[in-house]
């Protein structure tokens, strides 16, 4: 796993031993940043279920303002803060060990253009984190997206957002990539 491109392409970033975290291939990260556009400057992006902080940590390479990593993992937090060390982006980062339900049904004292969420898989655990970002969606910056990575088989047809409108979704073997615009409800 490494950086694909910007300020800290080519650096291999470290994984989380054991497998509480499920990496993203190089393949899959490439696909989604052609997706969501590579120019992240300026960019606030907030990587729910970190894991390693691959997807937080490119966005930072390829010009994000900043990153904020939640992980409720010990372990997954330290390779986070680990990996933003030698890719040198560590002061455009702030990572934090907390738990994302409880994280996002704060008032946000600022909206992301990018939320990302990868959570553990089988448990859906996305779709209680769409349902919570739908009650509380100030978290998503107006016209800006939250992305969901999951396995394919998780999927569930026919969720309707209050807040939020599908407007991509892509498979890439055993992973899904489904992307959501935070839109104004009526």
């Amino acid at each position: 796993m490494r950086v694909i491109a910007g300020s800290a392409k080519g650096v291999k970033l470290l994984s989380v031993p054991g497998k509480t975290t499920r990496p993203i291939t190089d393949q899959v990260k490439e696909a989604l940043f052609n997706i969501i556009g590579v120019d992240m400057e300026g960019k606030l992006f907030l990587d729910l279920f970190g894991g390693t902080g691959a997807v937080g940590i490119e966005a930072l390479s390829r010009g994000a303002e900043h990153a904020v990593f939640l992980d409720i993992n010990y372990r997954a937090v330290k390779i986070i803060e680990e990996n933003l060390r030698i890719t040198q982006l560590h002061p455009y980062a702030t990572v934090l060990k907390k738990d994302a339900f409880a994280f996002l049904r704060k008032l946000p004292k600022q909206g992301f253009d990018f939320v990302y969420i990868a959570p553990p898989q089988y448990r859906s655990i996305w779709a209680k984190t769409m349902q919570t970002l739908d009650e509380n969606p100030g978290w998503v910056r107006l016209g800006e997206t939250a992305i969901i990575q999951i396995h394919p088989k998780e999927f569930v047809e026919d969720i309707n957002y209050t807040n939020f409108s599908e407007f991509d979704r892509r498979i890439y073997g055993d992973t899904m990539l489904i992307f959501y615009e935070r839109t104004l409800s009526e």
